[in-house]
């Protein structure tokens, strides 16, 4: 199966699209603050970031299919890692707004998504660390 990239992109462009992506994050969500958008604009609005994530995860993908076999190894590790430290952390928070009251401030969807590359991070040090 072809895929739409004839050579793999460089490690610089997934870097590229990763920041421009979070770059458009922050710049919406600061947008979005405005009161004074309409709601239909606001949706839109809201819904721009999926453009450059689509192409921050294809980038990825493709240069993933192009690792060797320790590389994915280590990729796959990250993940298995980073899964579960995230399932952990949603069902944690979902227990204790059960019993607590937790300010949706600090603990609402625009704050607890931080935690996911974090939790990745961890898991590709560990993983590395393993293999070397």
């Amino acid at each position: 199966m072809k895929t739409i990239f004839q050579k793999p992109p460089s490690k610089w462009t997934v870097i590229f699209t990763g920041l421009t992506w979070a770059i458009v994050y922050f710049l919406v969500r600061r947008l979005l603050n405005n009161d004074q958008l309409p709601q239909g604009w606001s949706i839109v609005l809201a819904l721009v970031p999926i453009i450059p994530f689509a192409f921050f995860l294809a980038f990825m993908l493709a240069n993933l299919r192009q690792m060797d076999e320790l590389h994915r190894r280590v990729q796959l590790e990250a993940l298995a890692i980073a899964f579960p430290l995230a399932m952990l952390l949603f069902m944690l928070l979902g227990l204790l707004e059960l019993v607590i009251q937790l300010p949706p401030q600090d603990w609402g969807y625009r704050h607890t998504w931080y935690y996911l590359p974090l939790f990745y991070f961890i898991g590709l040090g560990v993983a590395w660390r393993r293999y070397q």
